[in-house]
């Protein structure tokens, strides 16, 4: 058995997420069924993390296996792009050591969320419309809290089956492009919802709701119910997935 890395882009919008779920269609299930064809054997995917319904991916990395020997890996991309629907694109395919593992070996994940106070009605769809401006200097600054802490059981969604809530954030801040906002965040790990869930505890301190203090109160309470409601998730990107260079070959 040689292990392979699919590296794929996807629009989540006529997705029910990442994973397989029994309520509607995935992107994996949708993935699976193509290689399944190409291979002609069932083939299972495992991919570098979990994006929910309707969140999008300018970069996923998923791993599979296969029997099969001297596979054309640019022939098998091309392939792929041909019989999977418009919405999702490979990037490339390449062998890699049979113990690399597309989410256990990720060194960090890194999304992007887009904000926007003007209407748009090309781009409506990729961004969250909001009313009036925010005030981007509060928003940083709390956005900075985050740096303090492992904990953030706050922004998990609840019920999940992880065994910590605990990430380490390397990067969280926003920049403004006009009338738009986009909030970056790398961490090694996400958990169910955190993303969405941060931004919006962060817009109510670009609103002038909550102060640094405010948003420490919020992490420290380890309650869901502490922090602020969920952003739409078709305004959210998964942009980069990082793995160290020894699981290639």
């Amino acid at each position: 058995m040689k292990r392979y890395f699919i590296y794929l882009a996807y629009n989540g919008e006529n997705y029910c997420g990442w994973q397989v779920q029994p309520n509607g269609v995935s992107v994996q299930e949708t993935l699976e069924r193509a290689l399944g064809i190409l291979l002609r054997v069932p083939t299972p995917i495992v991919g570098a993390g979990r994006t929910d319904a309707g969140v999008h991916a300018r970069m996923m990395v998923a791993h599979f296996d296969t029997e099969t020997e001297n596979q054309d890996l640019s022939l098998l991309a091309k392939k792929l792009n041909s019989i999977l629907p418009k919405d999702i694109s490979i990037d490339k395919v390449i062998e890699v050591k049979a113990e690399a593992h597309a989410r256990f070996d990720a060194t960090s994940r890194l999304y992007r969320y887009y904000i926007t106070t003007e209407k748009d009605p090309f781009l409506h769809r990729l961004k969250y419309k909001i009313q009036g401006d925010l005030d981007l200097a509060k928003m940083n600054a709390c956005a900075n809290i985050l740096f303090e802490y492992e904990d953030f059981t706050s922004f998990s969604k609840l019920h999940t089956d992880v065994k910590t809530n605990n990430c380490e954030i390397m990067i969280a801040h926003w920049e403004q492009q006009g009338g738009d906002y986009i909030f970056t965040i790398k961490a090694n790990r996400f958990l169910r919802n955190m993303v969405r869930s941060i931004v919006g505890t962060l817009l109510e301190a670009g609103r002038g709701k909550i102060d640094e203090n405010g948003m420490r109160r919020v992490i420290e309470a380890k309650d869901r119910g502490a922090a602020g409601t969920s952003v739409p998730g078709h305004a959210l990107f998964l942009e980069d997935i990082e793995y160290n260079s020894e699981i290639f070959n």
